[in-house]
């Protein structure tokens, strides 16, 4: 049995330390997709306890990076800060599940460093915006165990504060529902919503459910609530919006939808926009993370001067359409682009004094002004000229060019898009006589079966990589696209009635068919 091929990238872990130390910009040359992830892993472990911001050209590639680095490197923790799913001066908020996601990354970032390798991995949209200030993120969290006694209007409170929305049923995350001693929770980067069970002032019991069906999944003995929003609206944070937009827009008048909303603690749509009139100041990322490395992606910093054009331009197109009929809409006002997004000038000071990383595929020699360190790697095969051939075989030319890599003393992973096509994939090389192939659920896995086995895997890549000891094959390289199909999302009844029970008679509904309506009630009928 071989030792585990970790890691499998040709990077010098001296010359990785070297780097860290001094405040200048290293290429991290030959890695292509997946080996970059390994060898950002490799720069983490250098870097331990200091973080690593790793940014990614766009939310894509951000997933992508995340999931490669979870498969690759679970001792790494991971830590994920998406952008908003919404353009820049928008009138919506962004989707609860994306503020949910950065929220829990902020709080876990302002509860101090961890004590291994972190990996903080966000795109450039993400990394240009403001956040709040991270003392306001640390001290908006709660900890409370079984037998605690706990004032439930005082938690509520805060849990309004903190951005949670009432609702009759949770679903998603932010939600709060409250029935009687129960109360129910979705925080941000939970895996699943949590019930408080109360007798009286005491919590009895802390337990995980399904949202779809309601029903209990788990036991906690713990609980640890985290702000649900950006936005959090205490007494202090409306005083201080109330003055700011008064200051920012004179003559706005006290009839402004947005100010008479945020002035009785209610949430208005996009909301987030006005950020920067809640608090005294706003904070980046770099400030959650003030010690840490950063590394770019290919065309990272290409992307981030787009985003900052894009921001532009949104907010001339803002400010320029206040003169022109709305058609009913409230008036927009815009604050300036410094205000949520960061400036070229505090860009370029964020990142002095860091250690920089850029990651590309392509070989980067170095030079005089260049240190650039090889991963060793290049972009595998494809099969493009053999599906493309009428009279040739695909998985007849894939076990050739396996039984040629072993021979070369390298290991053979093939990185298959979901189970279901990992298993079909698996099938179909042993009726080709592709052997020994077995599938592996985990990296440490494929590391310690033997060498000569090709190993599959679930590995969303595009295209496979290669080095000097390893050969990572993708399903497109093969097939040209996925095997995966996308499945129809089907409803069950139990779901349905769980979504119906959380209206009440006489709200309003709106029918996919038949528009708006008037929910009275459920009916059992024979069919």
């Amino acid at each position: 049995m071989n030792k585990p091929l970790l890691p499998p990238t040709a990077l010098d872990a001296g010359a990785l330390r070297k780097a860290l130390a001094l405040p200048l910009r290293t290429v991290i040359a030959a890695a292509p997709e997946g080996l970059d992830a390994l060898a950002l892993a490799e720069v983490a472990r250098a870097a331990a306890p200091r973080p690593v911001i790793h940014i990614a050209r766009s939310g894509e590639r951000m997933a992508a990076m995340a999931e490669a680095l979870a498969f690759f490197a679970p001792d790494v923790e991971l830590i994920e800060f998406p952008a908003w799913d919404c353009l820049p001066y928008d009138r919506v908020s962004p989707a609860p599940a994306i503020v949910a996601r950065r929220m829990s990354a902020l709080a876990r970032l302002a509860a101090g460093a961890g004590h291994g390798p972190r990996l903080i991995v966000t795109s450039a949209d993400a990394v240009m915006q403001r956040t709040p200030p991270k003392e306001v993120v640390a001290a908006q969290a709660f900890h409370a165990r079984p037998g605690n006694r706990i004032d439930t209007e005082r938690l509520l409170a805060f849990l309004a504060e903190s951005g949670y929305s009432r609702t009759g049923t949770v679903v998603d995350p932010g939600d709060l529902a409250v029935r009687g001693g129960i109360i129910d929770l979705y925080p941000p980067g939970a895996d699943a919503p949590l019930r408080l069970d109360f007798f009286g002032d005491t919590l009895e019991s802390i337990r995980t459910f399904d949202p779809q069906s309601q029903r209990s999944t788990g036991q906690l003995h713990s609980l640890d609530i985290e702000p649900a929003n950006e936005a959090i609206l205490t007494k202090e944070t409306i005083g201080r919006f109330r003055l700011g937009y008064a200051r920012a827009f004179p003559g706005a008048g006290l009839q402004d939808p947005l100010y008479e909303a945020v002035t009785h603690a209610r949430r208005f749509g996009g909301l987030e926009h006005w950020l920067p009139l809640l608090y005294d100041r706003l904070d980046t990322l770099f400030d959650y993370a003030p010690e840490a490395a950063v590394s770019f992606e290919l065309q990272a910093e290409e992307a981030i001067a787009a985003r900052r054009a894009e921001i532009v331009e949104c907010y001339e197109a803002r400010r320029s359409a206040l003169g022109e009929e709305t058609f009913g809409a409230a008036p927009y006002r815009p604050l300036e682009p410094d205000a949520l997004y960061l400036t070229e000038g505090q860009w370029s000071a964020a990142l002095a004094g860091r250690a920089v990383f850029a990651v590309s595929p392509f070989d980067v020699p170095s030079g005089p002004s260049l240190t650039a360190l090889s991963a060793g790697g290049r972009q595998g095969r494809t099969f493009a000229a053999e599906r493309a051939d009428p009279g040739r075989n695909v998985y007849e030319a894939l076990k050739d060019h396996t039984e040629a890599l072993r021979k070369e003393g390298k290991r053979c992973v093939i990185a298959a898009w979901s189970e279901g096509s990992r298993d079909r994939l698996e099938t179909i090389l042993r009726d080709h006589d592709l052997r020994p192939v077995a599938a592996a659920k985990s990296w440490a896995e494929v590391g310690a079966q033997p060498r000569e086995l090709v190993s599959i895997v679930v590995l969303g890549l595009e295209s496979g990589f290669e080095t000097d000891r390893l050969a990572v094959i993708s399903e497109q390289d093969i097939l040209g696209d996925r095997l995966v199909r996308r499945a129809r999302r089907s409803r069950k009844a139990a779901d349905l009635i769980a979504e119906l029970s959380s209206l009440t008679p006489g709200d309003l509904v709106v029918h996919v068919e038949h528009g708006i309506g008037r929910f009275e009630g459920l009916k059992v009928i024979d069919v």
